[in-house]
Order: structure tokens, then sequence, then C-alpha cells
């Protein structure tokens, strides 16, 4: 479905890079406070809660808040025309995926940056070019607005629209976060973690983030 935009563009990407640069400042805060975590054997932190959602998966299904209630829940955002370091995520949740044990109920959700070009059959393709298991990990696509409010909004997650003159070829549309964030079974932000490091390097998470799955589902 195509967002009619109404904002003059210099005014939403403006609005965008803005909104960019503060979630860098909170994820700066919230990486040291991760660190922080990890020494002590103290609950993990709390960075805010998800709000209400309704998107839509690969299979072209409705996709609520209310269906991931009760389950603790990986997401990144990605794009399936990206050539960097979407594909290389995507990697990380099929490793987290083939990690998780049996008994875990957690879920995976992939927001796209790119919902005009990635309608559900095309996720769908791309979810299946990486093995995922569509009862567990879902490819959400909707509108720009919606998919803004809960990356950006609820799960600190961020995705800024490249002009034209700025692409060095006809993928390179967006920059957005490398990180996976966890939230846990009350719809509550608990992990965030980089994929790359300041090197550009791939950071593998996958231990980690399957510990601290155990830990929230062990959690009443």
């Amino acid at each position: 479905m195509k967002t009619v935009e109404t904002e003059p563009t210099s005014t939403k990407r403006m609005l965008w890079v803005g909104v960019a640069l503060t979630v860098a400042l909170l994820l700066t805060a919230a990486a040291a406070g991760f660190l922080r975590q990890r020494a002590s054997a103290t609950p993990l932190p709390v960075y805010g809660r998800v709000g209400s959602f309704t998107l839509t998966n690969q299979n072209g299904q409705a996709v609520t808040l209310a269906d991931l209630q009760g389950h603790v829940w990986v997401a990144d955002i990605i794009f399936t025309r990206c050539a960097g370091p979407c594909p290389a995520m995507t990697r990380q949740m099929r490793d987290l995926q083939n990690a998780l044990p049996g008994s875990s109920s957690a879920r995976l959700v992939s927001l796209t940056t790119d919902p005009d070009f990635d309608t559900p059959s095309v996720l769908k393709t791309y979810a299946e070019r990486f093995g995922a298991d569509a009862g567990r990990w879902f490819f959400l696509t909707g509108t720009k607005r919606e998919i803004g409010s809960l990356a950006i909004d609820s799960l600190k997650l961020t995705a800024v629209e490249k002009t034209p003159e700025e692409r060095k070829d006809p993928e390179d549309l967006f920059i957005h976060s490398t990180l996976l964030v966890l939230v846990d079974a009350q719809g509550q932000l608990r992990g965030i973690y980089p994929t790359t490091g300041l090197d550009g390097e791939r950071q593998p998470v996958t231990s980690q983030v399957i510990k601290d799955i155990r830990r929230l589902e062990r959690t009443p």
C-alpha cells in the first residue's frame, strides 16, 4: 500500500535525521548500560515499552503486538534490495533461529525500510532464501508511517532514506540501524546488540542473545 506523502521533502528529511541523531545518543547510553549489566547479576534493563501495531507478514497475514504477547522476540530492520549489511544481519537472525532450543517460544521479527518494493510476496521469497520458519520468523511490511512508528518510537531502530544524489548505486537506498533488539513477553524492550563493530566487521551476538532469551523466558 503506497503512502501519500504530504510534508515537503526537506522537512521530512530533517525530521528523520533529527530522529536518527536523537536515537544514536540514546543507543550510546543504552550500550553503556548493556556492558555494565553484563558484569553483574542484575536483571536485564528496561529501555521502554513497545506500542501497539498492525503490520503484514510474508504470507499476507496481519501481525499485531497481541500476537507476540507472551513471547520473547528479537527484531531488526532491513530491506531486501540491500547489498550492504542486510544479508549479514539476516544470517545472524537465521543463526538465532537455528540456535533456539526446542523448548523456546521466542519469535523473530524483521521489519522492512522499503515497503513500496518489499511486498509480502517479495518478503516471502527473501525469507525462503534464508530458511526462515514462517511460524517463528515474521518479515513485516506496512505503510512507512506504521513501520516508522514501531521501528523508531518503540524499538529504537532508525532508517534514513538517501537522496538520489547520495546513492552509490540503485540499491543504496537507506542508512539504517545494524542492531538486533530484544523484547520480553510483556512487550518491553530489554536488549540492544550491535551486529557490526566500529570497523564494520560482523559482530557475533548469537550466543549472548540466546542467553538473554533464556533469562527472560525463565522470568515469570
